[in-house]
């Protein structure tokens, strides 16, 4: 289990449990592993059967982080308290924590992370749980802070032979930008290099996904965009630094938002491959995306199961729809049976989508990183968020962003509630004389 052989480490429990069937251990590590599988029912009657044995605190924090992910959060609650009643772990507070943050309980998950931080001040986990609780409050000097414990080892930082920058000063110096996270977040903050210009960085390069590359050229304050893939530059720097690390070297508070758009734009060459391919003149034009990555922890939320969905917008008139729909959901798009300019299939990168989204007059899309684009190139952009969950980057119960100035947000009011979010576009898209 220990060396990642999960299939040689379930045979060894199963036939441990043949042996001694009364070994709770082993059901538990087996239900850790049938979880991270995927089989949650047979995880679930693993933890069980070692319950069953012996109600071990740690099994049942397992058991409540499973309900957790499932959705099962009232019998999640009870097992983390009961785990707690038995031993109060800081790992099992910070998971709570997150639990009870999800669903918007505040004070009581703050509570639950600052009693982890005083049993194990230096955990990163709950740190980094904290720091997503404190950032989406808009208290990001504290926030900043503790996301500065996320490990660069889990986030594919190569071995760099010079120092991590921790805000010294930066005239006359190179640094080199690491990306973290997803596109999104790439988007979001390489709004930052212009400022470490101004604080007087000599040399920047900006590492990036190849997606990436080309719409990272007409950024400002980038000397060099250096794609991931060819590893790392020849030339040495002083500094090195991931992009969330920014904003905490220089300080930015909620009314200190870097938020001067476009600082992304679209190049002339690739608005001229896309024009041809627009639905015709006299109508708006709205791009539509509404599905994220399915990777991510929780696009089962924050994705739309179907583009039909999104039915209520067909009967506004006078709008052409857009898809920029890529991977999941292309082929829906490529099928649908209303008239919808399907493009996303072709989009190569994001300077090709930058051009699209360049000729649009406005785009709805869910919380993934086309919604980052619109904002970064300054083009309306209408997104609809989830209730569990919601990105800390959206802060609490707004319907705009600090850090798109063009962006308005429509949140669901309850879990899985999207049909009242979409009624909603629908008469805000209706109600735009322009159309």
């Amino acid at each position: 289990m220990a060396s990642g052989e999960p299939d040689a480490a379930i045979a060894c429990f199963r036939n441990a449990i043949e042996q001694q069937p009364d070994c709770f251990e082993a059901y538990t590590n087996l239900g850790i592993l049938l979880q991270q599988r995927g089989s949650l029912a047979q995880a679930e009657a693993a933890f069980r059967l070692s319950l069953a044995i012996r109600p071990s605190p740690e099994t049942l924090s397992n058991l409540a982080d499973l309900f957790a992910r499932s959705g099962r959060f009232d019998e999640s609650e009870i097992l983390y308290r009961q785990s707690l009643a038995l031993d109060p772990k800081p790992a099992t507070y910070s998971n709570y924590g997150a639990l009870l943050a999800c669903l918007k309980r505040d004070k009581e998950a703050e509570t639950c992370f600052r009693t982890s931080l005083e049993l194990a001040p230096d955990n990163p986990n709950t740190r980094f749980n904290f720091a997503y609780l404190l950032l989406a409050q808009g208290r990001f000097s504290e926030g900043w802070e503790n996301l500065e414990a996320r490990h660069p080892g889990k986030i594919n930082v190569p071995e760099l032979p010079f120092p991590r920058w921790e805000g010294e000063a930066l005239e006359g110096k190179s640094l080199l930008v690491w990306p973290e996270f997803g596109f999104g977040d790439e988007i979001q903050f390489c709004r930052y290099l212009p400022l470490l210009k101004e604080a007087g960085a000599s040399r920047i390069a900006l590492a990036c996904r190849e997606e990436l590359e080309t719409l990272f050229e007409t950024l400002e304050g980038a000397d060099e965009v250096w794609p991931v893939k060819k590893g790392l530059p020849d030339e040495p720097f002083d500094f090195w630094t991931m992009p969330l690390s920014i904003p905490h070297h220089l300080r930015t508070g909620i009314e200190s938002i870097p938020a001067e758009i476009p600082y992304l734009f679209a190049a002339p060459e690739r608005i001229e491959k896309w024009q041809g391919s627009m639905p015709d003149e006299g109508k708006m034009h709205v791009g539509l995306v509404w599905k994220g990555n399915p990777l991510h922890e929780n696009d089962a939320r924050r994705s739309l199961s179907s583009l039909s969905m999104l039915s209520p917008l067909w009967d506004v008139e006078n709008v052409a729809f857009v898809s920029l729909q890529k991977g999941d959901g292309e082929n829906e798009a490529k099928h649908f049976f209303l008239p919808l300019t399907h493009l996303g299939s072709e989009i190569k990168d994001f300077a090709d989508s930058a051009a699209i989204l360049s000729m649009l007059d406005l785009v709805i899309s869910v919380d993934t990183s086309i919604a980052h684009l619109a904002g970064a190139i300054g083009k309306p952009c209408w997104v609809m968020l989830p209730q569990f969950k919601t990105d800390w980057r959206w802060l609490k119960d707004r319907d705009d962003s600090p850090w798109y100035p063009t962006m308005r947000l429509f949140r669901q009011g309850k879990d899985g509630d999207w049909e009242s979010v979409i009624l909603k576009i629908r008469d805000a898209l209706q109600a735009i004389p322009a159309r």
